[in-house]
């Protein structure tokens, strides 16, 4: 079995991985990418403006949750150093997950059945702050789903390898004071290979890399099933 085939097969619906009691209807998409014009008048040295043009956005179309992401190329990261390589004047800016814009403290649930693999506070402007990357086998695959932009407290009173089931809390989304400067939300990303990293594998990546990554990091909405 491939593993793009796997992640089809895990279930016929949705999977939900914050706010149990919010239904799919109160889902929106919402575009990032720099093709919305809207993100000329958006400020992105501070979050703050970025958090009014999400809640408007949502609060427009009387909805909870927005939703979206995966290989869209944005403006926000040239806000920080951590994105771009001086060495080879890269810009990393093709995001390689799925985002879902809540409210701070929001719980958020394990995709699947696994064990904790590692954990680390990722602190730089931008970055994902506290984050959580599971390990999952199946069939005879091994797997990863990393949790970005989570609290402080998420990351607390962790073991490596503790076992953990499909839905169960495993954190709870952060404010921007921790997450990297961001409006709340959780980064999440399917990884095949985790290539030696540690609490921390790229979210982000540059227009050469692209392919490696887009075949590494696949769509998570194969199993979120949004659209």
């Amino acid at each position: 079995m491939s593993f793009n085939v796997l992640l089809d097969s895990f279930s016929n619906t949705p999977i939900q991985l914050i706010a149990p009691d919010v239904g799919l209807e109160s889902y929106l998409p919402i575009d990032l990418s720099i093709s919305n014009n809207d993100f000329d008048a958006i400020d992105f040295s501070c979050s703050d403006s970025f958090s009014i043009y999400i809640n408007q956005y949502l609060q427009q179309a009387k909805k909870e949750i927005a939703y979206g992401g995966y290989l869209e190329h944005r403006k926000i990261y040239q806000r920080s150093k951590h994105f771009n390589d001086p060495t080879t004047k890269n810009q990393r800016n093709i995001h390689l997950g799925i985002d879902l814009w809540y409210a701070a403290n929001t719980p958020v649930m394990a995709a699947f059945d696994g064990t904790i693999h590692s954990f680390k506070n990722n602190r730089a402007l931008g970055d994902y702050g506290p984050t959580i990357i599971l390990e999952h086998r199946f069939s005879g695959i091994q797997f990863f789903t990393l949790y970005g932009h989570l609290s402080l407290e998420s990351i607390q009173n962790l073991t490596i390898g503790s076992s953990v089931k499909s839905g169960d809390c495993i954190g709870f989304l952060g404010d921007r004071a921790v997450n990297g400067d961001y409006p709340p939300h959780l980064h999440f990303q399917v990884i095949r290979d985790i290539q030696g990293h540690f609490g921390d594998y790229p979210g982000v990546c540059s227009l050469s890399e692209l392919e490696f990554y887009k075949a590494n990091c696949p769509d998570p909405n194969s199993i979120l099933k949004l659209k």
